[in-house]
């Protein structure tokens, strides 16, 4: 079955950087868009970023363009989102998903704080 594993979460200073990553396994990674979502404490759900299954488009949020990097490898079926210059408010749990077929990972929480 469809399964997706995030990991890298942490806690860093404002102005750092941090590399999450998302294994995923039981589909065909490289036919798939995939996307970051992160949900901040007390907010919905947003859209982070996402990147279709040959990397050729990418998608940011306004608030991470600039900052953030979302990357694939689809030889070993994993995700990445490169995250520089962290604000306070990019603290939040963040969610891998397969984006075609609604799966989801079970979150990283990422936190932001000196």
């Amino acid at each position: 079955q469809v399964r997706l594993v995030e990991s890298g979460g942490a806690l860093v200073q404002p102005g750092g950087t941090l590399t999450l990553t998302c294994a995923a396994s039981g589909f065909d990674f490289g036919l798939y868009y995939m996307g970051w979502h992160r949900q901040r404490p007390g907010q919905e759900r947003e859209l982070v970023a996402r990147i279709d299954g040959t990397s050729a488009i990418k998608y940011y949020a306004e608030d991470v363009k600039g900052r953030f990097t979302i990357s694939r490898d689809n030889a070993k079926s994993t995700l990445f989102l490169q995250m520089g210059a962290l604000k306070s408010e990019d603290t939040a749990v963040y969610f891998c998903q397969r984006m075609n077929g609604n799966y989801w990972g079970q979150g990283v929480q990422v936190t932001v704080s000196s």
